[in-house]
């Protein structure tokens, strides 16, 4: 199951990086996380991902989910070979997509209230809000509310990565 959300959230993320950096706009409630991120262009590293670690089926369920998707150009300050690798880590995949879901359906005004949310995965991503901007962990939030029929995306600049355990 957790396969199947991390490819929902691989997907969801290419599709969203194909939407302007803005708040609400393209919304679609009748497509999916998945169907909404594929659709972007823009997180295809994402939705390879999210095969590979056979979460596309999850995050096409019911939800509701709040995905925080990282374009393919947050994907790209990964290092080639290091990317590589998690793509073959099916255990280490699975734990950094999860990671960027969190139950429910958060949208950007209740984000802004937060110190702090709990993942799938089970750690806490941190959540700062001055500025005008709003981080995740240190990624900034470049488009938000991106509302799907089990959930919403805000897509962010940067890949969340879980603490070792």
């Amino acid at each position: 199951m957790r396969r199947f959300l991390l490819t929902g959230l691989l997907c969801t993320l290419v599709l969203l990086g194909g939407l302007a950096p803005t708040s609400s706009g393209a919304d679609d409630a009748t497509k999916d996380i998945v169907d909404t991120a594929v659709g972007a262009g823009q997180f295809k590293t994402l939705a390879a991902a999210l095969q590979a670690a056979g979460l596309v089926e999850t995050l096409k369920g019911a939800g509701p989910f709040t995905v925080f998707a990282p374009t393919d150009e947050a994907f790209a300050k990964i290092p080639k070979e290091k990317l590589e690798a998690l793509l073959k880590d099916k255990p280490a995949l699975t734990a950094v997509l999860t990671y960027h879901v969190v139950p429910g359906k958060v949208m950007a005004a209740d984000v802004v209230k937060l110190n702090a949310a709990k993942t799938v995965q089970g750690q806490n991503v941190m959540v700062a809000a001055k500025n005008g901007k709003v981080q995740i962990n240190g990624a900034t939030v470049v488009k938000t509310d991106i509302v799907c029929k089990n959930g919403v995306i805000h897509v962010i600049d940067a890949v969340l990565l879980p603490d070792a355990k």
